[in-house]
């Protein structure tokens, strides 16, 4: 199924749905962090998906990664939450979502790294790799409140 995204766009479709949904800045012992090659848009992106209802939203984050990448990782912190009623997400089977995310910090416990039906590549990248990747600009924003190493979560 494809994916549109759209920020702060006029032409954005009308959201007829509301998502909430998690995702999860892993690294490695490196300082490297895990990002996927989505097959939907082509795009990269940090691991993360929508809540089921028997979840919370530390889970949520959990069983996504282990879902798109095949590793356990356990939830060590916060980066921020992203609630921007101007992002939508429009998808070919006629949804168009407005969604937010709880983002989440993680580190790898175990599993081993398996492209997923979700995404065509996976891999470990360093920060400085990070601005040469075509990659949504909300993506980007996580990266950097993450790379700010920042007292407080971040609250959007």
């Amino acid at each position: 199924m494809a994916r549109t995204e759209y920020y702060d766009d006029p032409n954005a479709p009308d959201p007829n749905s509301m998502v909430v949904a998690a995702s999860a800045v892993v690294t490695d012992d490196q300082g490297r962090i895990l990002l996927q090659r989505r097959r939907d848009n082509d795009l990269w992106a940090l691991p993360g998906g929508g809540m089921n209802l028997g979840d919370s939203l530390p889970g949520t984050a959990v069983r996504e990664v282990e879902e798109e990448t095949g590793l356990d990782v356990e939830i060590t912190g916060l980066v921020g939450t992203y609630t921007d009623p101007r992002r939508i997400i429009e998808y070919s089977d006629g949804e168009v979502r407005r969604q937010f995310n709880v983002c989440f910090t993680a580190r790898v416990t175990g599993g081993s790294l398996a492209v997923s039906e979700e995404s065509t590549e996976l891999r470990f990248v360093a920060p400085g790799e990070l601005d040469a990747l075509p990659m949504h600009h909300t993506q980007r924003l996580r990266l950097r409140h993450f790379a700010e190493d920042r007292d407080r979560p971040y609250l959007g």
